[in-house]
C-alpha cells in the first residue's frame, strides 16, 4: 500500500533556511549578535548537501517559462539531480542544523513561522521525497498534485518582490567567504544608517512583525492595541488644529486608521500604513512642540 506523503516544515530545506534568515534580520532590529549568520554559512554552503538542495528549490521557486513543455523538462532535471544527492547526508545535515537552532533559540517561536510560499515549498519537498525514495512508493494522488502546484508556478509570468530577493540572496551565497563577510557588514550598516531616525514605537512595530510574523494571533493583539493608541493620539490633536483643511484630512485619517483591524493576518500594507501612522504622530508633535 502506497504511504501517505506528510509534509514537514521543520525538515524542509527551503523553509529553514528562509526561517535562519529572517532571524538575522529580526537580531540586527533587535540590535543585538546574531547566531543565524554562523549557522546559514555552515549548513548552506556550496559543499553541504543542504546547500545544494536549496539551490534546487531555488530553481524551482524562481523559474518562469510560458511554455508547459519546458515548465516540465524543468522540473524533470531539478529532480534527477535531487536524486543524485546523498538522503544519509541531509537527514545528518538536518539533524544537526536544528539541533543547533534549538541550543540558540526557542525552538517553538522559531519553527511557527509563517511563511508566504509555503504551498509551493511543501509541494516541492513532498516531489523530492517521493521521487528520491527507493524503498517506499507514495500516494500518487498527493504526488501527481505537488508536480501540478509546482509547474502551476513555473508557468506564471509574474515574479514577486520576494523572488526578486530570493535570486539576490542566491548571487550573495556564490561569493567567496571575505567578500560575503564584507557584503554582510555593508547591508547591516545600511540598514541601521536607513532606520536611524525611526521613532520607538515604529522599531517595535518592526520588531514585533518580524519576531510574530508567524504567529498571527500575537501580531494581531499588537497592531490592534496599537491602532488604538495611535487613534486616542490622533482624536486629542484633532481640536488643537486650526488649518480647517489639516483638520479635515486627519479626521479622514481616524477614521481610516480602523481599517488597520480588519483581517486575521497582518499583512505587509498595514504595517507600512501603521509606520506611516506613527510619522503622522511625529509631524503633529513637532508641529506642536514649536
Amino acid at each position: 500500500m502506497a504511504r501517505k506523503l506528510k509534509h514537514s516544515k521543520i525538515k524542509n530545506t527551503s523553509i529553514l533556511f528562509e526561517l535562519l534568515t529572517r532571524q538575522i534580520t529580526a537580531d540586527v532590529l533587535a540590535g543585538k549578535s546574531t547566531k543565524s549568520v554562523k549557522i546559514v554559512k555552515k549548513y548552506f554552503n556550496e559543499n553541504t548537501e543542504l546547500g545544494k538542495e536549496l539551490q534546487l528549490y531555488r530553481i524551482l521557486s524562481e523559474r518562469h517559462y510560458q511554455s508547459e513543455n519546458k515548465a516540465r523538462d524543468l522540473l524533470s532535471a531539478v529532480v534527477e539531480s535531487r536524486k543524485n544527492l546523498s538522503n544519509s547526508k541531509l537527514r545528518n545535515e538536518k539533524y544537526n542544523l536544528i539541533k543547533e537552532i534549538k541550543e540558540n533559540y526557542n525552538s517553538t517561536d522559531f519553527f511557527n513561522g509563517r511563511v508566504t510560499n509555503y504551498r509551493l515549498l511543501a509541494a516541492i519537498y513532498n516531489t523530492f521525497l517521493a521521487e528520491s525514495a527507493t524503498t517506499v512508493s507514495f500516494n500518487p494522488e498527493q504526488t501527481t498534485n505537488s508536480k501540478h502546484t509546482i509547474l502551476e508556478h513555473i508557468t506564471n509570468k509574474k515574479i514577486t518582490t520576494k523572488q526578486v530577493k530570493e535570486k539576490m540572496l542566491k548571487e550573495y551565497g556564490k561569493k567567496d567567504k571575505d567578500l560575503r563577510l564584507l557584503t554582510y557588514q555593508i547591508l547591516v550598516d545600511k540598514f541601521n544608517t536607513k532606520y536611524k531616525s525611526l521613532n520607538e514605537s515604529q522599531k517595535n512595530l518592526l520588531k514585533s512583525y518580524i519576531n510574530n510574523i508567524s504567529n498571527t494571533n500575537s501580531l494581531r493583539e499588537f497592531v490592534n492595541k496599537e491602532v488604538t493608541t495611535l487613534k486616542n493620539i490622533l482624536n486629542s490633536h484633532v481640536n488643537k488644529i486650526n488649518d480647517t483643511i489639516t483638520k479635515i484630512k486627519l479626521t479622514e485619517s481616524i477614521n481610516q486608521i480602523d481599517n488597520l483591524t480588519k483581517g486575521k493576518i497582518v499583512n505587509e500594507k498595514q504595517v507600512l500604513t501603521l509606520m506611516r501612522y506613527y510619522e503622522l504622530v511625529k509631524e503633529i508633535k513637532n508641529v506642536h512642540s514649536n
